[in-house]
């Protein structure tokens, strides 16, 4: 017969023939505090003073009132799937030394767990299952160790939710759990893998000092407000796959080992993310900002492929490879590299340990509209440019390194080539390297695509608006000679425009070269001097000669001067100082585009007349040169 249904007697007889550590069968029993009383007072060793149950089964028992187990130990399996609590329950100083099962029990007060109790606290030497329970009010979990699997999917909590310093030595199974007040988590500890896949926290979750020796997956989790992780620690990293993240996300002195994901989060309100200090990678991919936000990490690499930002962002990054592959900036989003480390909320830096390159690197805008980018004190040597929008108005600030051409001479098709000191793009690196003969230039690494010398010429014009648009028209200089460059070499363009191209290349270099055109200056009057020298002044000047006739009192005089004879004699005879000084007068004035006046051959007038127009126009390039270095 059902406990409650028996008379005193019967009760009395039932409790008398109960010895301590007794299993117990009481499935569907209406219990009151008093009933439970009775039936605990008769199973107490007289050895220890408490009460010893072997198998416990309260499966659909409904308990009137709040009920305590103060003092218990359960040496075997204890059930109470689907108990029904009508008040709270509390277990205090409670030892369950096998499987403790409250799987969708429903409590409408508050579920207690602790040890406030001299004789000391909570234990399970077993695993835990509350699947899907309901409770009405908050729980209180202070167990100090539950050894077996812990499992609280599908649990909910009308209050707040406390598991402060439990160790959880294996799996700890927290899927689709609903706190409505704050969670607290500090100081928990997780030997085995910690999964709070589907959990929604209404308020402020706090994991504080809590330990993740495996993986900790917070995958669609929703954090109605505020998560901190301050001084926890990752073995393996953290994973908040499709996360819903309201508020801010702390992560102040936290040790992560391993990658941290958001990939695919949603940041609702949140004002702050970091500071992050892992040796591994921070995935924001395809992760949505809906707020103003600033993300501090220190990390091997940033990866940000399809991240959208709905508003302003700053991304404070140190060590990081910042991957910003089609990325959807629709306001103002920077991303900077800091000198020194992040400070915590106690005042000290952050340890960095596992990283040692404090530069932030960009790796790739492939995709990305930089119309709102701003770059500052990045490197950008192994940057991917082609097929960024908007290129034009990308913003870059302070030193933003990118790679440069090889120094020193190289080999090119067996034959000595010194490439033109200047800044390049990684692409056009790549390019260069995929072409036979030619060493000194990166290679593309595996999977990335070579593009051809068409497309990256409308890189360079872009990176060159940039530049100009933003006063700097010096650091754009660079990108102008890129870009012709990749005219030059652009073998769809007509014969005719590259052939211009590389006289104008060979003249000054795309007339930002000044050594360049003043060598050819030098060289083109050497050659007229030694031309004027050798064939152009006449052997002798022609002396005019007048004569005249006089009629009456009239006179007429005529003057004739003799056509200028070409030099004779041996060219060596011919290179003396007078007539070297005469030939430089003549290329002086040509220089300055006038005539010298000086009688000259046949030869030296035809050389006189390219000179002055060849030797004006190198003075012209080097003039454009310089100005286009020095020009504000």
């Amino acid at each position: 017969m059902c406990l409650a249904h028996l008379d005193a007697a019967q009760r009395a007889a039932y409790h008398a023939s109960l010895l301590p550590g007794a299993d117990l069968d009481h499935r569907g029993t209406p219990f009151t505090q008093t009933l439970l009383d009775e039936l605990l007072g008769a199973l107490v060793d007289p050895a220890s003073g408490r009460h010893l149950v072997g198998r416990a089964e309260f499966d659909g028992a409904r308990f009137s009132g709040d009920v305590r187990f103060d003092r218990v130990d359960f040496t075997g399996v204890t059930s109470f799937g689907q108990a029904r609590f009508d008040g709270g329950v509390r277990f205090r100083a409670t030892r369950f030394g096998s499987d403790a099962r409250f799987g969708e029990m429903e409590v409408a007060g508050d579920v207690r767990f602790d040890g406030a109790d001299p004789h000391g606290g909570v234990r399970m030497r077993g695993g835990v299952w509350m699947a899907r329970a309901s409770i009405g009010g908050a729980l209180r979990f202070q167990v100090e160790r539950v050894d077996g699997r812990a499992v609280f999917d599908g649990l909910s909590t009308g209050g707040r939710a406390e598991f402060t310093g439990v160790v959880f030595g294996e799996v700890a199974a927290f899927t689709g759990l609903a706190v409505a007040g704050e969670a607290w988590f500090d100081g928990t500890e997780f030997r085995q893998d910690a999964r709070f896949t589907e959990a929604a926290f209404s308020r402020k979750a706090w994991f504080d000092g809590a330990v993740f020796h495996r993986d900790a997956d917070f995958g669609g989790a929703t954090l109605g407000q505020d998560v901190s992780f301050s001084d926890a620690r990752f073995g393996a990293g953290a994973v908040f796959t499709r996360a819903v993240i309201t508020r801010d996300a702390e992560f102040h002195r936290a040790v992560i080992r391993g990658d941290v994901s958001f990939r695919k989060a949603t940041f609702q309100h949140t004002a702050r993310l970091g500071p992050l200090v892992l040796p591994g990678l921070l995935d924001l991919s395809e992760a949505g900002f809906q707020s103003a936000v600033t993300i501090e990490a220190a990390t091997t690499a940033v990866r940000c492929r399809r991240t959208r930002w709905g508003s302003t962002a700053a991304l404070r990054l140190r060590h990081a490879a910042v991957d910003l592959g089609d990325a959807v900036l629709e306001f103002p989003v920077s991303v900077s590299g800091r000198s020194r480390p992040f400070v915590t909320d106690d005042g000290t830096e952050a340890e960095e340990d596992g990283l040692t390159d404090p530069r932030v690197r960009v790796v790739s805008l492939r995709g990305t509209d930089a119309a709102h980018l701003l770059l500052a004190d990045v490197d950008l040597t192994r940057c991917l440019f082609t097929e960024t929008v908007h290129l034009d108005q990308l913003r870059l600030e302070g030193r933003c390194p990118l790679p440069e051409a090889p120094p020193g001479i190289r080999l090119r098709r067996w034959r000595p080539v010194r490439w033109t000191r200047r800044r390049t793009l990684v692409e056009e690196h790549h390019w260069r390297a995929a072409r036979a003969h030619t060493t000194g230039w990166t290679h593309a690494p595996a999977g990335t695509d070579v593009r051809e010398a068409a497309a990256l010429a409308p890189v360079y014009r872009q990176l060159r608006k940039a530049l100009e648009d933003a006063k700097n028209e010096p650091g754009a200089a660079d990108f102008y000679y890129g870009e012709m460059e990749m005219r030059r070499h652009d073998h769809e363009s007509p014969w005719s425009e590259r052939a211009l191209l590389h006289l104008y290349w060979a003249a000054s270099g795309y007339g930002l070269r000044a050594t360049r055109a003043v060598g050819w200056l030098l060289l083109a009057m050497s050659a007229t001097v030694v031309a004027m020298m050798l064939w152009g002044i006449p052997k002798d000047d022609p002396l005019p000669r007048s004569t005249g006739h006089i009629s009456g009192t009239a006179i007429s005089l005529t003057t004739d001067k003799a056509d200028p004879v070409n030099p004779e004699g041996a060219y060596g005879r011919r290179m003396s100082d007078e007539r070297f000084d005469k030939a430089v007068k003549v290329v002086i004035n040509s220089v300055v585009f006038r005539s010298s006046g000086q009688d000259l051959t046949t030869t030296g007038t035809y050389v006189e007349m390219a000179s002055r127009i060849l030797e004006p126009t190198l003075i012209g390039l080097t003039a454009l040169a310089v100005r286009n270095r020095v020009k504000r």
